[in-house]
């Protein structure tokens, strides 16, 4: 897929630990969601429809639907994340429409043969935008009602980075949302403090 001077899809992060929070990851450093081709490298790179699947009958709908399932998911996810019991009252219009997303069915699946014989999956048919809507906004009802899995919702450590992600880490100490970026930051930051320390 052509993305011409757009968003490339090694920008886009698939590491957040649900296809809900890759969503909200969507939005840092810069709004990546900027394109149809994009959209749709996302859509694909995130698991929502197997590779290959055709999304040429994508519009400017779906990216005014995805960036508004992002916003509400994300005013429940910092909500979770947040001390304070009474925020959640201000979340009400957020959750209504998360919960609304998610009646939707999802892309119907079936499995076919592949010319070496071994089965894969693919959709009934061309996936509707409603239909990807639910997939995340269901990712997204389970992961928030879910205490276990909430319980491992942290907010990356790094300077500025607002990424949210699941800790599944062994002890739960993981502290950034990527080792390689906000982690590699924080070594160099911490290493460059160190030598100007080690100077003066």
């Amino acid at each position: 897929m052509a993305l011409g001077t757009a968003t490339v899809p090694y920008e886009l992060r698939f590491d957040a630990g649900r296809i809900c929070l890759d969503l909200l990851a969507t939005t840092h450093p810069v709004e990546r969601l900027d394109s149809l081709p994009v959209l749709c490298a996302w859509i694909t790179g995130s698991g929502l429809v197997p590779a290959g699947t055709p999304l040429g009958h994508a519009d400017p709908a779906w990216l005014a639907g995805f960036r508004e399932l992002r916003d509400r998911v994300g005013q429940l996810v910092r909500g979770a994340l947040s001390a304070e019991a009474t925020s959640w009252s201000s979340y009400g219009h957020a959750l209504t429409r998360v919960n609304d997303t998610a009646r939707t069915p999802p892309p119907a699946p079936r499995a076919i043969r592949a010319q070496d014989g071994t089965l894969v999956r693919e959709l009934e048919g061309p996936p509707e935008r409603d239909a990807l809507l639910a997939v995340v906004a269901r990712d997204a009802v389970e992961l928030l009602t879910d205490p276990v899995a909430r319980a491992g919702l942290r907010q990356c450590e790094g300077d500025n980075c607002p990424i949210v992600y699941l800790d599944t880490s062994r002890g739960r100490r993981r502290r950034w949302c990527s080792s390689e970026v906000c982690g590699n930051r924080e070594r160099v930051a911490r290493h460059r403090r160190r030598a100007a320390l080690a100077r003066a």
